[in-house]
């Protein structure tokens, strides 16, 4: 028997048995009915339970990326979970990184910056960066707005190039905007887009984006607060390594230089005071060692000591930041948090990079100063708080204070005491001090004997102009005991540094493009890196922190295949 079911769903059916007899139809076409009727209520139904459990895994989800700490296991946690929930093969978090200003002077303008995909599954380099204006994911981004591929081979959104890089296929994409959480003072600004391809199941469907959607907040949160804890875990290594260099419990400033003994009189005289320190100095001059000195030697000494770059903290930022907030203060606010001026109550906070602060930014800090309280964001009450301030900056703040860029009552109120470090180019006394202090520093930690700079060595070392101060000297010796392995350091060991008259660089008879210059470093680092592990490729590539064929890649691209 054979019968229309009247709706799309169901066209047609079809009922088989022995016996049926013309009579019968009536009664099954009012059974045919009956079932077309209840089809649809059985279909939302469904589709409500199937809905609901997907909210439920959703939630545990998130419960579970609560509790991942660091970056790096949470953005492979985050694309588990959304291909788990989605039923796809590939899931990314792109996270946007601006570009720089185009002119050497700072001032051009920026172009679109570049969204880096991690951990991209199935990616052998585990890392996939596009332009932040190219494919889906790049106009997600700047559109604000989701987006579903359903076939790519005839959606001429999809960039097919980075499928030719990867030798991935892609069939089905879903691209949600992943947002900042929102401040008190402003919406959460664009930060990157979660990607997931490839459904098993045909294409994504709008349950699928509205369940991407709903991860996407708590993705951003959770970044924010791994990304966080990263900065303090850096915070705290480096405090360790500062006591790993200190003598009877105190950071020691190394060197010979007239420069260096004025800086430490000056240091001894100051740390028992609670006078406003400004430390002005190139990038890598050491600002944040004086200002640990100046800690340490004080009777805050036992206090906190809170170092922030102010220089990353936006208008929008600064007030939760500095001086905390309450809970419910604004969205994703879902408990009180103490500013980092609480959080260095009785000790010391260094500002670093002060020069940069937005002057919306100057103006709050100002008043905190000057008053000794704070009010943390969404509460009323003035909070007292015991802090000594010292301050550090690159820049010419008396040039900043007449372009009208710096407030002069801040510059005043900061610069009770100014010091300025000299480059290390102006004290090369002090390069050799510094060089065999990091010597011995790093040895030990390596755990092998402390090698001694040959005569050559240290010509070497003391012509080198050191446009990155003491840090570049001190990644250099990093890099020669790690990878050395005899008892003195050759010249030839340091063959990588820009070096006045050597081949090669822009030093005195150079000629060489940075490009060119780079091209030399990459070369002698990995041969060095190789040469360490005798050959075995697989532990340089571990050294370099490059996966295996990665660093065969980048062997062929500076023409190493036949080193």
């Amino acid at each position: 028997m054979v019968l229309p079911g009247g709706m799309p769903s169901l066209p047609l059916v079809v009922l088989t048995g022995r016996g049926w007899d013309p009579t019968d139809l009536p009664g099954a076409w009012a059974a045919v009915r009956c079932l077309a009727a209840l089809l649809p209520e059985a279909d939302v139904a469904a589709a409500a339970a199937d809905r609901a459990e997907r909210f439920e895994r959703l939630a545990a989800a998130a419960a579970r990326l609560a509790a991942v700490r660091e970056s790096g296991p949470l953005l492979e946690a985050l694309a588990s979970a959304a291909c788990d929930l989605l039923g796809c093969d590939r899931a990314s978090i792109f996270l946007h990184v601006p570009d720089p200003a185009t002119d050497e002077s700072g001032g051009g303008a920026a172009g679109p910056g570049r969204l880096v995909g991690r951990p991209a599954l199935g990616v052998e380099e585990g890392e996939l960066s596009i332009s932040a204006d190219a494919g889906v994911v790049g106009a997600v981004f700047h559109s604000g707005e989701p987006a579903r591929v359903d076939d790519a081979d005839d959606d001429p959104r999809v960039a097919a190039a980075v499928d030719d890089r990867t030798g991935y296929q892609t069939r089905t994409l879903l691209a949600v905007p992943l947002l900042a959480p929102a401040t008190a003072t402003a919406g959460g600004a664009p930060i990157g887009v979660f990607e997931a391809m490839n459904k098993a199941a045909g294409p994504f469907t709008d349950l699928d984006q509205e369940i991407l959607a709903a991860l996407a907040p708590h993705a951003a949160a959770a970044l924010a607060n791994a990304t966080e804890r990263d900065a303090l875990v850096r915070s705290r290594d480096a405090a360790a390594a500062r006591a790993a260099d200190a003598v009877d419990g105190r950071i020691r400033l190394i060197g010979a230089s007239p420069a260096v003994a004025t800086l430490r009189d000056t240091v001894n005289r100051l740390a028992a005071t609670d006078l406003p320190v400004l430390v002005t100095g190139e990038s890598g001059t050491g600002k944040e060692v004086v200002a640990t000195c100046l800690h340490d030697r004080g009777p805050r000494s036992k206090g906190p000591f809170i170092a922030v770059n102010c220089a990353a903290l936006t208008e929008s930022l600064l007030e939760s930041e500095l001086f905390g907030h309450e809970r419910g203060a604004f969205t994703d606010a879902r408990e009180a948090r103490a500013g980092k001026f609480e959080l260095a109550d009785g000790g010391t906070l260094f500002l670093d990079e002060i020069g940069d602060m937005s002057p919306g930014g100057q103006a709050k800090l100002l008043r905190v100063l000057e008053q000794r309280v704070v009010t943390r964001v969404g509460g009323s009450k003035q909070i007292p708080v015991d802090v000594r301030v010292v301050a550090a900056t690159n820049a010419d703040l008396a040039e900043k204070v007449a372009e009208k860029s710096f407030r002069a009552d801040l510059y005043y109120r900061l610069g009770v005491v100014t010091h300025h470090l000299p480059p290390l180019r102006e004290r090369p006394e002090d390069v050799i001090p510094l060089a065999e202090h990091f010597l011995g520093t790093f040895s030990a930690k390596a755990g092998r004997p402390m090698p001694r700079l040959s005569a050559e060595a240290r010509k070497r070392l003391q012509a080198h102009a050191w446009p990155g101060n003491v840090r570049e000297l001190r990644n250099t010796i990093e890099r020669v005991v790690y990878l050395g392995t005899g008892d003195t350091v050759e010249p030839g060991e340091l063959t990588f540094l820009l070096a006045p008259g050597r081949p090669g660089t822009s030093g005195a008879g150079g000629d060489a493009k940075l490009t060119d210059a780079t091209r030399d470093f990459q070369r002698e680092f990995i041969a060095a890196a190789v040469d360490r592990v005798r050959g075995n490729m697989s532990e340089a590539a571990k050294l370099l922190g490059l996966h295996r064929s990665n660093l065969y890649r980048k062997m062929k691209q500076l023409d190493m295949e036949g080193d």
